[in-house]
């Protein structure tokens, strides 16, 4: 219980504190007005710089420069204040004015290029401006060189580009729909506290999806190994253990996110990652079974139980068995999810978007923890039924395992092992000895219903069948001597400018972009069972489809990531023939056959 204080006392510090200087930063201002350029003649005939820079701002001094005809100029610069930057390291800056110097005379048209951010906000991208060296004046060239708000030109790092106007397709070839992302609206709204209080709200409506189901089989099973010291009190103080653990994981790996800048999908998506989660449910599977027992060596357990009572281990277990369940629920990229992991990426705000990401998880785990205090009263005591009880949960945690690694296999080879699991729960009703009529009934009609189906899956396993919910598909396409079905044909990009080459050639029709990869197991659930659909197929008729594959992880598809706002795949983005992004259509996470073609349908009528 010590443990379950100290972290609700930590999370209430972090909720209640004040609100960290990014989450009160003002909007940003128009480039034009963060950094107003006025060029003076000298009374050598030499030219001089001057920036006028906003409260607020500042300007890099190595980022100040000027050339003409590629050839770079003689400029000198001032010293500047020295700053532990979050996008360039130590570097020199200049808060309220810069100025700077060119050494020689210049003749015609010449550019001076400059970049600066908003302190403890957005970065700018590099600015390019062009002086007529006879009149001065100073101009935005008609093709600037990374002006526009949705991509940016640093070979150093990604600086997140100037959002003082939505981009137009004239500008970069494509402009976003105006979002200010989750984080941002809810800060608009409420402040700090409408954040921390949406996030477990958000996390609760979740934890009902499938992809959270797996928690349960696995909370359960946690409580079942405890037996006859399994109390209503006991539950509750597992259970919640169990989610603070699952909440700690989203936090710390949402930091991490924001300190290193890399999307957690990445590392959460991974093949590895999930065959090694589907290998620890197979284990747990099979100890629930009796196979063997999951403990430590025996001179561990007693120095633990001889300074804990004996529960140290359970605690310990819980916890680990809720961190990693982080790594379950992690792929499948919810709109909350996604919309933390933006703004921590994009502000490099960490204790906002860790505080959200806890939330997050804390509202997942609730029905757990309500589960976990409810079942220490409900489930049976140790005994002969008990050991049924743990095979059931045994049967559960195969269930997980199967699910997991779905993602992974070959099709059709789930259906075999739905198949194989239903028939063992059917051996294992029609075993179990129960006295009473009317319990042992209804175990016995569901061996029976579990043998039906499981049947019916080894039959469209065999026939070539591919979706768990229709197995029989197969044979009825090959009954009706349907034609073959169409496939959907995409194009492939890496970077922003074949991203603008493919829209520019799109001519009337919309285009759809989706990020995937092939280390991204939801990605694989969509390709299998979402785009081969017909109603899908006929609904992306007339589209562009183009598809932007993140296997190989480069600097080119991270800016194209970063232009698009995307957190990770899979993100699927619907344009319309103008090159604008159609309001309400992006699709992040798991994707229906029903939000898809609705998606779809929104574009197609603009």
């Amino acid at each position: 219980m010590k443990t379950i204080l100290i972290a609700l006392v930590a999370f209430l510090s972090v909720s209640l504190a004040p609100a960290p200087a990014s989450a009160q930063t003002a909007k940003p201002l128009p480039v034009e007005d963060a950094f107003t350029l006025e060029v003076t003649r000298t009374q050598d005939g030499t030219l001089a710089f001057n920036w006028q820079i906003a409260e607020g701002y500042y300007l890099y001094r190595d980022h100040i420069g000027a050339s003409q005809n590629g050839a770079e100029l003689p400029l000198e610069t001032s010293p500047g204040i020295r700053k532990d930057d979050p996008t360039f390291g130590l570097s020199e800056v200049y808060y309220d004015q810069a100025s700077a110097h060119l050494a020689e005379q210049v003749f015609g048209t010449f550019d001076v290029t400059f970049q600066g951010c908003q302190d403890g906000g957005i970065c700018y991208a590099p600015e390019n401006r062009q002086v007529n060296a006879l009149s001065l004046a100073v101009t935005t060239p008609a093709a600037p060189q990374a002006a526009a708000p949705v991509e940016w030109v640093t070979e150093e790092a990604p600086a997140s580009a100037s959002p003082a106007a939505p981009a137009t397709s004239e500008d970069t070839g494509f402009a976003l729909a105006e979002d200010d992302g989750l984080i941002q609206s809810l800060l608009g709204r409420g402040g700090v506290l409408l954040v921390l209080v949406s996030f477990p709200l958000f996390g609760l409506l979740l934890a009902f999806t499938p992809c959270v189901f797996p928690m349960y089989p696995i909370m359960a099973g946690a409580l079942a190994r405890e037996g006859d010291r399994l109390t209503a009190w006991r539950g509750f103080e597992l259970s919640s253990i169990y989610v603070i653990a699952l909440a700690s994981a989203f936090a710390l790996l949402g930091a991490a996110a924001g300190w290193s800048g890399q999307n957690l999908q990445l590392v959460l998506q991974s093949p590895v990652t999930i065959g090694i989660l589907s290998a620890l449910f197979a284990v747990l599977a099979l100890s629930m079974f009796g196979l063997f027992e999951l403990q430590l060596p025996t001179a561990w357990t007693s120095w633990v139980a001889n300074r804990t009572g004996g529960v140290g281990g359970s605690r310990r277990s819980a916890a680990i068995l809720g961190f990693s369940s982080a790594l379950i629920v992690g792929p499948c990229v919810t709109v909350p999810l996604a919309g933390a992991l933006l703004y921590i990426a994009q502000t490099a705000d960490v204790t906002l978007g860790a505080a959200a990401l806890f939330g997050l998880g804390i509202g997942k785990g609730i029905p757990l923890i309500i589960m976990g205090t409810l079942g220490g009263k409900a489930l049976p005591r140790a005994g002969a039924w008990m050991e049924s009880v743990k095979r059931v949960f045994g049967f559960g945690f195969l269930a997980t395992a199967i699910w997991t690694a779905t993602p992974l296999l070959p099709a059709g080879l789930d259906l075999a092992l739905w198949s194989a699991l239903l028939i063992a729960i059917a051996s294992f009703a029609f075993s179990a000895k129960i006295a009473e009529t009317t319990p042992l009934a209804a175990v016995r009609s569901v061996g029976a219903l579990s043998l039906i189906y499981g049947i019916i899956l080894m039959l469209g396993a065999a026939s070539g069948g591919t979706d768990p919910l229709k197995p029989l598909a197969q044979i009825a396409q090959r009954s009706e001597a349907s034609a073959p079905a169409r496939e959907l044909a995409f194009g492939q990009i890496g970077s922003i400018p074949e991203l603008k080459a493919q829209l520019a050639s799109a001519g009337d029709a919309p285009t759809l972009v989706y990020f995937t990869a092939d280390w991204c197991v939801t990605c694989r659930v969509i390709e299998r069972s979402v785009l081969p659909d017909a109603g899908v197929i006929e609904g992306l008729d007339g589209f562009q489809l183009i598809k932007a594959d993140l296997s190989d992880f480069n600097d080119e598809n991270a800016a194209l990531m970063k232009a698009l706002e995307v957190a990770g795949p899979p993100t699927m983005l619907f344009f319309d023939p103008a090159g604008r992004e159609v309001a309400g259509t992006r699709l992040v996470g798991s994707v229906t056959v029903e939000n898809l073609t609705g998606s779809a349908k929104t574009a197609e009528a603009l």
